[in-house]
């Protein structure tokens, strides 16, 4: 995912949160719809969240120090995390408040023509910011089906806002329906169960964001098409007989480790073994870009199946 695709989406998500925001707890203070209230603190925890991520992309950016010699990429995956969590605890957790208390204590609506108005509003601007993430998205999600590019995504900024604007979509459309039923029916209790579909709704996002960005907290490695780019690159050329093993690790959404044993002939040279990983990382690099970091390792490589290793075997201890 480029970085200014990333930030386009966001910044568009936060200009339409904030302004829906506003607009909801207006139609709120004259209505006393409690789906209304819902759905302004969803708009206030989606705009915090649009700061927190680009705070996360702006940490990211931070050189790679002593403390830290890998750099900061790890950044956006925790802010990431802090945004599932304040998804739900903002928003799930006190819309379902809301919903409760409006089923216990009703009361009726009044200019009901206003949240209706809003609403409607809210959707048309929600749907230019999904419109955003949509074509950014594109960009990079390539033949990808929509739920493996949010699985498999490893920059966390776009998959996240799909997943809040999907959200903020269907929980306009129960405030609708809730708002609605109730001026149809003018029974108070559909904007309730309105208000505790909002907050269900929010709960299960942030559980699904809150497990995505886990795994790449905890540390993803490289996906199947781009480990077939890099063991094409080191197989490339006539440097190295084989890959004994190798393990990467995302650094970050834009860096990749990549940590490789690689078997070479017996009776080579120091300086000649030097010169073919000078080779190698470079095919590497060429090939995918983002591996940055690259560490390999020479070795022989010995049968383990033979009883006992060949007399002219010179095994270099390393990465097991």
């Amino acid at each position: 995912m480029s970085a200014s695709g990333g930030s386009k989406a966001i910044l568009a998500a936060f200009l339409a949160n904030l302004g829906i925001a506003i607009t909801k707890f207006i139609a709120w203070a004259v209505s006393g719809s409690a789906s209304m209230l819902a759905e302004g603190v969803h708009s206030v925890a989606d705009s915090g969240n649009q700061l927190l991520l680009m705070l996360g992309g702006r940490q990211a950016k931070k050189a790679a120090d002593r403390e830290h010699p890998f750099g900061y990429g790890r950044e956006r995956y925790v802010y990431a995390f802090v945004v599932s969590i304040i998804l739900f605890s903002v928003g799930g957790v006190f819309s379902i408040y809301e919903g409760v208390d409006k089923l216990t204590h009703p009361h009726e609506l009044e200019n009901a023509w206003l949240p209706i108005l809003v609403l409607v509003i809210a959707i048309a601007l929600e749907s230019f910011s999904l419109r955003t993430a949509v074509k950014e998205s594109n960009r990079v999600r390539g033949t990808l089906s929509w739920p493996q590019f949010i699985r498999r995504a490893k920059a966390p900024e776009l998959p996240v806002v799909l997943l809040e604007d999907v959200a903020a979509l269907t929980g306009l459309a129960f405030a609708l329906l809730g708002v609605g039923l109730t001026v149809i029916t003018g029974d108070s209790v559909f904007d309730a169960i309105g208000t505790l579909m909002i907050g269900t709704l929010l709960i299960v996002v942030a559980i699904i964001l809150g497990i995505e960005t886990k795994s790449l907290l905890v540390g993803e490695g490289a996906t199947e098409p781009v480990l077939a780019k890099i063991e094409a690159a080191i197989l490339g050329g006539p440097e190295a007989e084989r890959i004994i093993h190798m393990k990467t690790l995302y650094l970050g959404p834009d860096e990749l480790l990549v940590a490789a044993k690689l078997g070479f002939a017996a009776d080579q040279r120091l300086q000649e073994v030097a010169t073919a990983t000078n080779v190698i990382e470079r095919r590497i690099r060429a090939a995918v870009p983002m591996a940055r970091v690259i560490y390999i390792e020479p070795d022989v490589y010995v049968d383990p199946n033979l009883t006992a290793p060949p007399t002219d075997a010179i095994v270099i201890k390393g990465l097991e």
